[in-house]
């Protein structure tokens, strides 16, 4: 199998909320041309995290579909990028790898149903002063712990591209989806794991820049509060 990351536009003449909720019902249809489907979704849910929003493309995504398919072979994947266009005024698929170096055990998805809290999905770019190999060591290497030390999060997942799949796809190098708790949508402290204490907060916080600065550009990254749906 192959994992797919589709990232999806919105129609100009529908509302974000009701996109987003004709996005997850239309899964049913979709269920025949995948083996599996997770939406993350920018609805009402997560509306308290919008502070939290980072664009620094021209237009990001306004949602993201991750699918598991038998190949992604043009000819066999043409069918479900047409689905997912259908709903959409822009698509765009990429090849990924996905690692989860923190598996979802404290509130697992329920299938058809939001997963609790909200899914922080980081668009990257490789910076340019590192190759491929070093982001990779960086990232993977060093800064996974970090993350998982320094933040409230319950799942942690990184998808690496591997290749484009759709023309005019916008140039991303790889997709973070990192689930923290509702109360992390507004309060700095419980996303970084330091609830009531302002000195762990700070630890945790320039923990995690110092980290974060070694391989990403931030005046390059794309960042998307959503709600997640495994479908």
């Amino acid at each position: 199998m192959e994992k797919l990351i589709y990232l999806l536009w919105r129609p100009v003449d529908i509302d974000a909320q009701s996109w987003a909720e004709g996005l997850r019902h239309s899964a049913p249809s979709l269920k025949p041309l995948l083996r599996s489907l997770k939406f993350n979704l920018q609805d009402a849910d997560v509306a308290p995290a919008s502070a939290l929003r980072r664009a620094s493309s021209a237009s990001p995504p306004d949602a993201i579909a991750q699918v598991w398919v038998d190949t992604a072979i043009d000819s066999r994947r043409a069918p479900l990028d047409a689905a997912l266009l259908a709903h959409s005024a822009r698509i765009a698929a990429y090849l990924v790898t996905e690692s989860q170096p923190l598996v979802n055990q404290r509130h697992p998805a329920q299938r058809g149903e939001r997963t609790t809290g909200f899914a922080q999905m980081a668009l990257l770019k490789r910076p340019a002063r590192l190759d491929v190999a070093q982001w990779l060591s960086i990232w993977h290497g060093h800064h996974t712990a970090v993350a998982i030390e320094t933040q409230s999060t319950f799942e942690y997942i990184q998808n690496v591209v591997a290749r484009t799949l759709t023309p005019d796809a916008p140039h991303y190098d790889a997709f973070v989806e990192e689930c923290f708790p509702a109360a992390a949508m507004t309060d700095p402290l419980v996303f970084f794991d330091a609830a009531g204490d302002g000195e762990r907060f700070q630890h945790h916080l320039d923990r995690m820049m110092d980290s974060v600065h070694r391989f990403i550009d931030m005046d390059q990254l794309d960042v998307l509060p959503t709600s997640q749906y495994c479908c």
